[in-house]
């Protein structure tokens, strides 16, 4: 009799545990956003902000994840209210992002906040308690706005308020960012293609802007983003930050690389970004494009830079290729939480008082 009722209770417990709902990466009902490389077991996040949203019914879920560094950072989403971040290992391992919720419907967003320096993490997808189901996907956002930045829009040093200005992995939010925070004023997809320390002409490593802009992850120069799968109405370009600064070190190494002994002239560096501007505006024929600068030094007053682009926006002249500067900051380091949010208030100005989508 006691044999019976062990094996009967053991029956429960297995159907208890194999009633929790698998859900996997590619499932039809996730909805991913930014540059996403998703295969058929898992899908691969690189890119700051990139995230995946799954809506549900039920009191909790967990994720199964993979990170490449063991040092990216997530934040977690639940009905629009933000959770504590996890930190996924660089072994596969179940993370339970919630749990109990009231039962009912909910929606739950995983989002990269680190940048793609640190590593891509990859999902294998979501389990969710038992007797949860899964909901269809939201419909597609209304607007899709991108952005192509620097430090700045990475979110870099941003949690970090002992004026050290950290750019390392725990101290870099890109949810935080003046990008990420238009995108969500907006209620817009959002898709960000940065790197810290990156320039047009020149940046602090070997990679510039134009090299790095049609990847689908960016630290692989053979990875290629099928642009068709993603049309924004709006495209921010914010950069010329680091060129500010590095075209005046004839000794380090890569004003060696880029220039030689000779920086560029304002003519070469109108050039430089015009060809980039350009580029950007072949993948996207219909976007309003808006050509950026700021919130740091290189917006400073008798800042040449501003006037850089300027110039090599009106050599395009597109009526739907415009600019916008932001005022320069005057604090130490990059960003601040309240600094961003400002850069985030002049944006949203701008795009509702000047663009139509």
């Amino acid at each position: 009799m006691k044999q019976i009722v062990s094996i009967a209770f053991l029956c429960i417990v297995t159907q208890l545990v194999f009633a929790q709902t698998l859900i996997n990466s590619n499932d039809r009902h996730l909805r991913y956003m930014g540059r996403v490389k998703v295969n058929a077991d898992s899908a691969e996040l690189s890119w700051s902000g990139t995230s995946v949203t799954i809506n549900f019914k039920g009191t909790g879920i967990k994720a199964l994840l993979r990170d490449q560094s063991g040092i990216n950072w997530f934040k977690v989403i639940v009905d629009g209210q933000l959770l504590p971040d996890i930190k996924p290992d660089s072994n596969k391992q179940w993370y339970t992002l919630v749990s109990g919720l009231p039962a009912g419907a909910h929606t739950l967003e995983l989002f990269k906040r680190t940048e793609w320096i640190f590593g891509s993490t990859w999902f294998y997808g979501f389990q969710l308690d038992q007797r949860a189901s899964i909901a269809k996907a939201s419909p597609a956002k209304k607007h899709r706005i991108e952005f192509y930045g620097n430090s700045i829009t990475c979110g870099y040093a941003v949690l970090d308020t002992t004026g050290k200005d950290r750019g390392t992995a725990p101290y870099e939010d890109n949810y935080l960012s003046y990008a990420a925070i238009t995108a969500r004023h907006f209620n817009a997809e959002y898709s960000c293609i940065a790197r810290s320390g990156i320039g047009v002409m020149i940046s602090w490593f070997p990679q510039i802007m134009s090299e790095m802009y049609d990847r689908l992850n960016g630290g692989d120069e053979n990875s290629k983003w099928d642009f068709s799968l993603y049309k924004p109405d709006v495209v921010v370009i914010n950069l010329f930050q680091n060129d500010s600064w590095l075209v005046l070190q004839p000794k380090y190494p890569e004003f060696k690389h880029r220039f030689d002994t000779t920086a560029p002239t304002p003519a070469r560096i109108i050039d430089a970004y015009e060809s980039l501007v350009r580029n950007i505006r072949n993948k996207y024929p219909k976007a309003n494009i808006i050509c950026a600068l700021g919130s740091m030094d290189a917006t400073r007053e008798g800042s040449p830079w501003p006037g850089y682009i300027s110039k090599a926006v009106a050599n395009i002249g597109d009526k739907k290729i415009t600019t916008h500067f932001f005022p320069f900051k005057n604090s130490p380091g990059h960003p601040s939480v309240a600094e961003q949010q400002a850069m985030a208030d002049d944006l949203v100005h701008y795009i509702e008082t000047t663009i139509k989508w």
